[in-house]
């Protein structure tokens, strides 16, 4: 009786000392503000607290070894209304065998083209890191993720579940996120002809939610890096097969990014990205570009990136060591006129391509190495385009503050 008592006690103490192998504890808040410009303000509020738990598993200097990672969190807010919603984060386990790695749990996956999928997924990856490069295959599910944070809006249906909020009288109706399965092939390559970063995938995406409309895709994507002297160009993209009700199309997108890193005596690089994602044709295959999940773009307008164009130039500067400084100006553009019908896109006035400019700025001190305050503003306006210059500009302001506890 002893013995089963010890032995109760030591299974309840062992994730105890688990937890001093390495623990982390995140507290995230963020309030904002905004609205368009003269209008009512609307206001919301985010806190976050995240703790973080991980642990090796055998000798790291051996051939075998594995690492835990377990990371939990709870969101509370004020968005129209309260709200406040449990989430498990990262949670996987990962063992290395020579230059063979297996991931089970839930994982971050990004596509080399990270607008096609990128997030956390449930379910495994293997990967073999040679001399050719890094080889790696996995499979995962969706329908056990946040919604919020799986991002997954490929369909009408889809997008009005995302904007539902959660219900605790229908948890599991409300909570989770589209069922769908993910498969990836991946390579990667550091310095391919001892010049370029190299990544290629081809990622197959199947709908299992079982309605009567489904959509199915496949995607081929990959990036390109080429460092020269202070200057770095990044090409990325992505081929779109979707297959929509036995119905075939095809959709397109991709990136250039060109960054300079300036010859000032503080850090500092300039930036310059082109983003451009297919949209509806009158006739023909071309279709959309639909991505696994949505990666919205601006600070402001927050465009899903099907049908659009944006060019976006950016600053980026370390002031002083614990001081930086970010400026960004992002034009928005459609690339047809019913793919995206979102603000500032007058239904009445359907006939301009050009939405407008975003400005934003952002500053970020650090006065402790484990503190973070991060306030931001910015503006957009519809009347630096043709889509609907009448409406009234938008703006908003907002304050971070992350406290990182270890």
């Amino acid at each position: 009786m002893k013995n089963i008592a010890i032995l109760v006690i030591v299974i309840f103490l062992f994730p105890v000392s688990l937890w001093a192998a390495d623990f982390g504890l995140i507290l995230d808040q963020s309030a904002g503000a905004g609205g368009a410009v003269s209008g009512d303000p609307a206001a919301d509020y985010e806190a976050s607290l995240i703790p973080r738990f991980s642990f090796l598993l055998g000798d790291p200097s051996n051939q075998s070894f594995g690492e835990l990672i377990i990371t939990a969190g709870i969101t509370a807010g004020y968005e129209n209304e309260f709200y406040c919603i449990p989430d498990l984060l990262r949670t996987e386990l990962s063992w290395r065998f020579g230059r063979v790695q297996i991931t089970a749990g839930r994982m971050e996956y990004t596509a080399p083209f990270a607008y096609a999928a990128e997030g956390l997924f449930d379910g495994f990856q293997f990967a073999y890191n040679g001399p050719a490069g890094i080889f790696s295959v996995g499979t995962w599910y969706t329908g056990l993720l946040n919604k919020k944070k799986a991002n997954i809006i490929m369909t009408e249906e889809e997008t009005s579940s995302y904007y539902t909020a959660v219900d605790y009288d229908n948890f599991s109706g409300t909570y989770f996120a589209s069922k769908r399965m993910i498969t990836a092939l991946g390579w990667e390559h550091p310095a391919l002809a001892k010049l370029l970063r190299t990544q290629l995938a081809v990622i197959a995406q199947t709908d299992l939610n079982g309605g009567e409309d489904h959509l199915h895709s496949q995607y081929v994507t990959a990036k390109i890096g080429i460092p020269v002297n202070r200057f770095f160009f990044e090409l990325s993209g992505a081929v779109e097969l979707e297959e929509i009700d036995n119905d075939f199309n095809i959709g397109l997108a991709g990136e250039l990014g060109a960054f300079w890193d300036l010859p000032a005596a503080f850090s500092s690089r300039l930036s310059f990205t082109g983003y451009y994602s297919s949209g509806k044709t009158a006739s023909g295959s071309l279709a959309a570009f639909t991505p696994v999940t949505a990666k919205f773009y601006g600070n402001i307008l927050g465009a899903k990136p099907s049908g659009i164009s944006v060019f976006s130039l950016d600053y980026t500067a370390r002031l002083y060591k614990t001081f930086s400084i970010d400026l960004t100006s992002s034009y928005f553009i459609r690339n047809d006129l019913g793919t995206y019908a979102g603000y500032p896109a007058d239904r009445e006035n359907n006939d301009g391509y050009f939405l407008g400019n975003e400005f934003f700025a952002q500053l970020t001190w650090s006065p402790f190495s484990d503190l973070q305050i991060i306030p931001g503003g910015g503006i957009f306006l519809p009347s630096m385009g043709n889509a609907a210059p009448g409406r009234k500009p938008q703006w908003r302001i907002e304050l971070a503050a992350v406290l990182s506890l270890y």
